[in-house]
């Protein structure tokens, strides 16, 4: 993940699959009924040095971790808090509301250590690609 930092928003791009998520962080609201989509509709702002992105509007068909399939909902709220905890590192808090998969909010930490000098690669996984079938459906 690469962060990148404007005066009216923030872009956090990832290797992965070549995506990105927007956060603009020019003191707008969540529209009232934000189009469904697989990373929602984020806006953000600062809480001190802590850069708080809260994200609603999902539509329900992607996964809260990428590797265990615990589910997301479209009534999901996750509200994510990034901290540079010093020059090398930043602590993610990332809190999931969803009370149609969960019975009560949940927070996990992810910590992230800076890679100097290194440039993201190219991400290309397509081809003949058999285990998104039940996205196309």
């Amino acid at each position: 993940m690469e962060i990148v930092q404007t005066p009216k928003k923030t872009v956090f791009l990832f290797e992965g699959f070549s995506s990105y998520i927007v956060v603009p962080t020019d003191g707008r609201k969540h529209t009232k009924d934000p189009d469904p989509t697989w990373y929602g509709e984020s806006i953000g702002w600062y809480e001190g040095d802590t850069l708080v992105v809260d994200t609603i509007g999902f539509n329900g068909r992607a996964w809260v971790d990428t590797g265990s399939g615990h589910p997301q909902t479209e009534a999901a709220r996750v509200t994510e808090r990034f901290t540079r905890r010093d020059v090398g590192h930043m602590d993610i808090d990332i809190t999931i509301d969803d009370p149609k998969a969960y019975t009560k909010p949940f927070t996990v930490r992810v910590n992230h250590h800076l890679m100097v000098d290194q440039e993201m690669i190219e991400f290309i996984c397509n081809e003949n690609e058999r285990s998104t079938d039940h996205i196309k459906k």
